[in-house]
């Protein structure tokens, strides 16, 4: 067997943050090889300006460092996974509730968590939950909050949140001889009260600031690391003992050359990183790192003042370190989203169900070859009870290809969920791009992982299929040049439903909100905050066939079903009303649900690619469907926004609808009004 030779990369820390910003600013230096980044979420934030985040100075857009983004730029794949660990002996990277990834070369950059029980209150880091926790207080409370621990960070987020909460009682638990006569002035100044470490905290709410160490995993996957978990390196930052394993950030030391955990060092440390991974998948030397023995630190007070560190020297606090400070953090936001940037008018070929054939050119070849009649989800097959059949895939829509597995099933099912059958089996067609093969191996394996994932869930199989190998150049990321098509087989327990048979005084239930299509089309061009991305994708990641036990004491009275795909909530429903009887529609403006931001970025001008062609679903507005007021252009644009894993769209009666709305998660959208002239 040939082993994939992906280098994988662990973790979307600042120093993996600066190799993926090199790449796509330099592509001549990355390496000609598969490369994956494996983070939990699509971002990270920038530690320098969290305590300007937490004092209500930035918002988390200004803060956050796209990884999804920056990795498209950078020819690299994103995996969205929670790392749980690595098997050293077979080179697998370990992630929860998914495959594990094989590799080749792996850099480890994944933080670190903050020390302490949870005992003393809510951890400072991981980030993301703690600024949720605070996210959740109330600021005139006369509760007093606490900050335990009085380093750096701990100073940091406590003069942060007197900006925050101007009235609400703050203390700074720590150890007195931990202070000195400037870091006490500062917190008088800002009527923070200091209290010794063995003070009672029951009647207080904590956040942890304890210092802290690299994940547990690090240890128990049996590295050499030091009293804190941090995995030890050598100078050419190698792990000790696997020549193929790098480390750097917080989660990593240089055992001869040990430096505190901190964002300067993982900032410093990228570059060497950098140089040293390029130089391995060249077969070059590589370059031994000597960090300096010590770097300047900037503490602001979110006051407008700053005041410098450099070992044991102090000076300030005054407004012009501040001013330096605030300018330095925003220029190194700022050059993550030049390097994120597309050039003006690059053209954005949509992916996922976006990438079908307009329906102009579909419908005309049709014709032309004298195929007619109504559409429907699903062949029927006769057969007692008679068999239901569906094909559908599309280009990858994510360079996670187990993701992108999962999605395509998804999607691919639910054309038969619409027709209110079970899907028992499906085979598949995999094209592959023009890889090694080994890391064709490993492409089809997860994007296979992700397929059954969907199947399983239905008790479904995977029982067939065939493969292809592209014969064009595969794109960066290659996951990208993967395309995937299935083949999906079901029954029904009653009388399938169809396209067709809307019925005067229905109501129009829709099962999910809508806006893929610009979102990911706003996502290629680095458009819109991670958070929405990662909050949609965990929407189009649950499977909806349990929808079908819900509408089951309800079959009879399901009178048309279909789900909106490629060619927007307006095409699909077009199709309905063609093969029903003559009436008309009135959808409700208001309550046609939208993913957050969709709109927003439809009003901005955005659409996908296929939008264009999707337009001439409009005429239906002319005459047939009618909404309940004068749309924004952004709602119009929203009725033919193509979507993927989209929702389902039923008719029923009205008394069947108010069962349905009360069990979630229907959204009435719109009622058949009856006959039109």
């Amino acid at each position: 067997m040939t082993s994939a030779r992906a280098l994988v990369l662990a973790g979307g820390g600042h120093s993996h943050a600066l190799l993926l910003k090199r790449w796509a600013m330099r592509p001549q230096h990355r390496p000609d090889r598969r490369i994956v980044l494996v983070n939990r979420l699509g971002s990270s934030l920038y530690s320098g300006m969290v305590p300007a985040m937490i004092a209500g100075l930035e918002q988390q857009k200004n803060v956050e460092i796209d990884l999804r983004h920056l990795c498209d730029r950078a020819g690299v794949a994103f995996v969205e996974a929670e790392i749980c660990g690595v098997d050293l002996r077979r080179q697998l990277l370990q992630l929860s509730d998914r495959p594990d990834l094989p590799y080749a070369l792996l850099s480890l950059d994944v933080g670190a968590v903050s020390r302490g029980s949870d005992a003393e209150g809510v951890a400072i880091k991981p980030l993301e939950p703690a600024l949720a926790f605070l996210a959740e207080q109330e600021p005139s409370s006369e509760t007093p909050f606490r900050v335990v621990g009085a380093g750096s960070a701990g100073l940091e987020v406590v003069l942060a949140l007197r900006r925050r909460w101007p009235q609400r009682p703050l203390q700074l638990q720590s150890h007195p001889q931990r202070l000195g006569a400037l870091e006490r002035q500062m917190l008088a100044t800002a009527r923070v009260e200091l209290v010794e470490a063995y003070g009672d905290s029951n009647s207080c709410t904590s956040l942890r600031c304890t210092g802290s160490r690299a994940p547990s995993w690090i240890e128990t996957s049996g590295m050499p690391v030091d009293p804190d978990g941090r995995v030890r390196t050598n100078r050419f930052l190698q792990v000790e003992g696997h020549d193929n394993v790098f480390a750097a950030g917080d989660c990593a030391v240089i055992s001869n050359a040990p430096r505190p955990a901190s964002g300067v060092w993982a900032v410093r440390a990228a570059q060497p990183l950098a140089q040293n991974l390029e130089a391995r998948c060249r077969k070059r030397a590589l370059r031994p790192w000597h960090p300096q023995r010590l770097a300047l630190q900037l503490i602001g007070d979110q006051h407008g003042r700053a005041w410098a560190r450099w070992g044991a020297w102090q000076f300030g606090p005054s407004a012009l370190l501040w001013r330096w400070k605030r300018r330095i953090d925003q220029r190194f936001i700022e050059a993550f989203r030049d390097a994120g940037a597309m050039a003006p008018n690059t053209p954005m070929a949509c992916r996922g169900c976006a990438a079908k054939l307009p329906a102009q050119p579909l419908e005309a070849a049709l014709q032309q070859v004298g195929i007619s009649g109504s559409p429907e989800d699903a062949a029927q097959i006769p057969g007692e009870p008679p068999l239901l059949q569906s094909v559908d895939g599309f280009p990858a829509l994510l360079s996670d290809p187990w993701m992108n597995g999962r999605l395509t099933a998804l999607h691919a099912s639910s054309d038969l969920w619409a027709c209110g059958a079970t899907v028992d089996s499906a085979q598949a067609i995999v094209t592959l791009p023009a890889l090694e093969s080994g890391d064709q191996q490993e492409l089809l394996a997860q994007t296979l992982a992700g397929v059954r994932s969907v199947l399983q869930e239905q008790g479904a199989a995977l029982i067939g299929g065939h493969t292809l190998e592209a014969r064009s150049d595969p794109p960066k990321p290659a996951e990208l040049g993967l395309q995937l098509t299935l083949c999906v087989n079901g029954r029904s327990h009653g009388t399938s439903w169809r396209k067709g048979g809307i019925q005067q005084g229905d109501a129009l239930l829709l099962s999910r909100p809508l806006g893929t299509g610009v979102l990911f089309a706003a996502a290629m061009a680095g458009a819109v905050p991670p958070a929405a991305i990662d909050s949609v994708l965990a929407v189009m990641t649950c499977s909806q066939h349990r929808l079908l036990d819900q509408l089951r004491p309800h079959w009879d009275e399901i009178h048309a079903c279909t789900d909106i795909t490629g060619f927007g909530l307006l095409g699909h429903l077009g199709e309905m009303l063609q093969s029903s009887a003559p009436l008309q529609v009135k959808l409700f403006a208001d309550s046609i649900p939208a993913y957050p931001q969709a709109l927003e970025l439809l009003e901005s001008g955005l659409a996908s690619s296929l939008a264009p062609a999707n337009r001439r679903s409009w005429h239906w507005l002319d005459s047939t469907v009618q909404l309940n007021q004068t749309p924004s252009q952004g709602l119009l644009e929203l009725l033919v926004d193509p979507q993927t894993c989209g929702p389902l769209l039923l008719a029923c009666p009205e008394s069947t609808a108010a069962s349905l709305l009360s069990e979630g998660p229907w959204q009435q959208i719109g009622i058949a009004a009856g006959g039109h002239s």
